[in-house]
């Protein structure tokens, strides 16, 4: 049995604990709300993938099937200008935390950069001062590797996968629980709400905290494809294909219509068990719609800042105290509002050791109606590197000014005055007039709150991948896949397949390489092992694995094609304790593609 060092034990108790034991004396544990004077309410909070405002039919979409959606809209409050991020773990990143995503060390979607920052503190882990008990199901998209995984972020349990999508979803292969990959025999949709389901009869003695996040409707566009649920995707998408759809658009209208299915599986399972009436539901979605057919007048989709890539549906139904219900709330509220929001239910004080962005919107739940809390609301991202000229938008309540260039330039600048488009969301809420140059005074004020805000968010971070931690018993080996590390050469390159597909194409010549910063836990030997494809053209060249100036040389075989990958040991190497650099490069040149690197992985041994 492997044991982890005392300094670790220690390192680990104080970072993730101290947050428990600072909140404790003020929460005192208390399981009854002095708000409310009864039980805390349960929470369930619900979040599709790229599901779009208006895919929905209580949004004005006739062809799309969402009864279950649309009485859960006419059971709840429901908010008009509800803003998510242009993009989804930004959007988790905010929700979880309260922050917008660039203060938690978040920047990106992949490469590395899809992480938050373990310091940040967590909804699920506030919630746990009040003796919750926290399980998420779906995709977390904050963290990969120990530290950042949900289990380190206050959930109790997590049945999911960690990646910012998945390619099988019918006996899907990606998912892991509690740390741990698993296998799974159905549809992904399904199986989620089962653990959802499972969770919720299990904890229902007790206040929880269950976040279901769906990882539809996101690519791949897949609705049923092996013998038990094939019929089902079938007649679904036929089902849309004879009204007209295009076949991308009815497998996504399909996708959506499972999760309605589920959805009243989930909310009768509430009612069955008498848990209904003191259970929060909180139903969104992570950023815009990807699909076309229709889009309620909204301009964009998701990866943009036009409304149609940035609004969201957001329902809130609590039957014990929101009494009224089927009623639109208009005032702008964000992603960010979560944490506060739900803090201010339960009564949890919010931590003041860092600068929270979200505000509670439970006067407007309340009230179902008021002003929103903020004076504005900022959306930005970059497929690179943070940056206040790329994809940025802030709304005020009435004037949007945004910039949206399409492609991202690579080395952006800010453009002539003036900067960015403008639009009168009250008289054009489909954003097709641009009154930037009528109203230059209004373009200079939200062009200084977006650049005083995005100063801020960025102040003191550093935005690339995080090192990645080896040596740490409770896991090993890791697993170093080819979007954490950085590349170098004239022909190398880096082929985005999905995650777990990724690899580095192309090198060629002696010295192209790769390089991933590590962090390293523990010293001692290292097994090196290697996921990698092959033509029969191109074998006999020579790669190699280098921490440091410890090394292994690897004469390459060939596979059964370049696209069909092997995994083999390599050997094992010395490797010291601390900050080092993992390096793959050309050692020998075959004449043509060295190899097609799909993954690393490193192993203490004992």
């Amino acid at each position: 049995m492997k044991y982890a060092p005392v300094d670790l034990l220690i390192k680990e108790f104080c970072h993730k604990w101290a947050v428990y034991i600072l909140l404790l004396p003020l929460a005192l544990l208390l399981t009854f709300s002095p708000v409310y004077g009864q039980r805390n309410p349960n929470i369930l909070l619900i979040m599709t993938d790229d599901q779009g405002w208006w895919d929905l039919g209580v949004h004005g979409n006739d062809i799309i099937s969402t009864p279950v959606l649309d009485e859960l809209s006419r059971e709840s409050i429901n908010f008009s200008h509800y803003y998510a991020a242009p993009v989804c773990s930004p959007t988790r990143a905010g929700m979880m935390t309260g922050r917008y995503h660039l203060r938690t060390g978040l920047y990106n979607t992949r490469f590395g950069g899809d992480m938050i920052d373990p310091e940040e503190i967590t909804i699920a882990e506030l919630l746990k001062t009040k003796s919750y008990t926290t399980g998420l199901f779906g995709k977390w998209h904050l963290g990969k590797y120990y530290d950042y995984q949900p289990n380190q972020q206050g959930f109790d349990e997590f049945f999911g996968h960690y990646h910012g999508h998945i390619e099988e979803y019918d006996y899907p292969d990606q998912l892991v629980h509690n740390g741990k990959p698993v296998e799974a025999r159905k549809y992904v949709t399904d199986l989620f709400t089962d653990a959802a389901m499972d969770f919720i009869e299990e904890n229902r003695e007790k206040p929880f905290f269950c976040y279901l996040a769906y990882n539809a409707p996101h690519s791949p566009f897949v609705v049923g494809t092996s013998h038990g649920r094939q019929k089902r995707g079938d007649a679904l998408v036929k089902k849309y294909i004879d009204q007209g759809l295009s076949m991308k658009n009815a497998q996504i209208y399909a996708m959506v219509e499972i999760i309605d299915f589920n959805m009243k599986r989930l909310l009768d399972h509430l009612e069955a068990l008498d848990l209904e009436d003191n259970t929060i539901v909180i139903f969104a979605s992570d950023n815009g719609g990807v699909s076309s057919h229709f889009r309620a007048g909204l301009r964009g989709n998701k990866g943009n800042v036009y409304e149609g890539g940035v609004r969201s549906p957001l329902m809130v139904r609590w039957p014990a105290q929101l009494k009224k219900k089927n009623v639109t709330v208009d005032a702008m509220v964000s992603h960010v509002d979560l944490l506060p929001t739900l803090c201010d239910i339960v009564d949890i004080p919010i931590p003041t050791d860092r600068k929270i962005d979200g505000k509670s919107f439970l006067h407007l739940l309340k009230d179902t109606q008021g002003e929103s809390a903020h004076e504005y609301v900022y959306h930005h991202w970059d497929r690179y590197f943070p940056n206040p000229y790329n994809t940025w938008a802030v709304f005020d309540g009435r004037y949007k000014l945004l910039n949206n260039p399409t492609p991202w330039p690579k080395n952006p600048v800010e453009q002539d005055e003036p900067f960015g488009e403008l639009y009168d969301l009250k008289a054009d809420p489909g954003e097709q007039n641009n009154i930037a140059r009528a109203h230059p005074e209004i373009v200079k004020r939200l062009r200084k709150a977006f650049v005083d805000y995005y100063d801020d968010v960025t102040a003191g971070r550093e935005y690339q991948p995080a090192p990645i931690p080896i040596g740490n018993p409770r896991e090993n080996p890791v697993e170093i896949q080819p979007s954490w590390g950085k590349i170098s050469g004239d022909s190398i390159q880096y082929t985005f397949l999905g995650y777990d597909w990724d690899s580095v194409d192309s090198w060629q010549k002696k010295g192209e390489h790769i390089d991933w910063n590590l962090n390293v836990i523990q010293s001692g030997k290292y097994q090196v092992s290697i996921s990698y494809g092959c033509s029969i053209k191109n074998a006999g060249g020579t790669i190699r694995i280098s921490v440091n100036d410890e090394f292994l040389d690897f004469k390459v075989p060939a596979t059964p094609s370049g696209d069909v990958f092997t995994d083999v040991m390599l050997g094992e190497i010395d490797i010291e304790k601390g900050g080092k650099v993992l390096r793959a490069e050309v050692e020998k040149p075959s004449g043509g593609e060295v190899v097609k690197l799909n993954r690393v992985w490193l192993e203490l041994m004992d």
